[in-house]
């Protein structure tokens, strides 16, 4: 498809836009540092929960740590966050409004940050495949956000240019990626980020989370797939 003649595409980041996770991510990181010894509070660990885990590792024990103990954390972040599997909850609203938007005539990407089976937990528990055209996720990219490069995948499989596509998500490092890649972002207060943070990062505006933007859906960016 040709990204000039295609309409609208509306990406969707998963954790804490569109599933309530981002605490519990948290918790899985605070316990795998503490297994391996070190003790970093939950509030920073929350503050970069949404970039990948190369960039919070990064953040969170400097570039100069030990990188041997980085795949043994990631590790342990997983199992640990495996254990909510069964029970990982959608944010309300947010099946709904990923099918307002493909009603609308939107195509509908989910751009997550998560791989491998942790998304497809996700997209199953979400139950709205009938209303996604495409996704992509971490193992999709060689750099994750806030680089651009997932916004950048995300883009190339809706098949519209940048400036055809509106980004949502919940953290700084979301409306950053996307503003690297030359998309419009919406941010949501469903992952624990204010709102001026986000407004700050480069969201154009920002909802409580999915069930706002669905009510306002009509006033929002997303209210028509055929505008600018």
């Amino acid at each position: 498809m040709d990204p000039e003649q295609a309409g609208g595409a509306v990406l969707f980041d998963v954790d804490g836009t569109l599933m309530d996770t981002v605490y519990l991510h948290t918790v899985a990181w605070w316990e795998a540092f503490r297994q391996k010894g070190h003790q970093v509070p939950m509030a920073s660990i929350h503050r970069t929960i949404g970039m990948g885990s190369d960039h919070l590792l990064d953040r969170l024990l400097g570039e100069d740590r030990d990188r041997d103990e980085d795949e043994e954390l990631s590790a342990a972040h997983t199992a640990l966050y495996a254990q909510y599997w069964s029970r990982l909850p959608p944010l309300e609203g947010a099946a709904d409004l990923l099918r307002a938007c493909a009603d609308r005539g939107w195509t509908v990407v989910l751009a997550s940050s998560a791989s491998g089976e942790e998304f497809q937990v996700m997209k199953e528990a979400l139950g709205a495949d009938d209303a996604i055209d495409a996704s992509t996720k971490a193992d999709d990219v060689d750099a994750s956000k806030p680089s651009p490069d997932l916004v950048q995948v995300a883009l190339e499989r809706a098949g519209v240019a940048p400036e055809r596509a509106v980004f949502v998500g919940d953290a700084v490092w979301d409306a950053q990626a996307a503003g690297r890649a030359g998309v419009r972002c919406l941010g949501v207060l469903s992952g624990g980020v204010s709102r001026q943070e986000l407004l700050d990062a480069g969201a154009e505006q920002v909802y409580e989370g999915p069930a706002d933007l669905l009510a306002r859906l009509a006033d929002s960016p997303l209210s028509d797939p055929r505008r600018r």
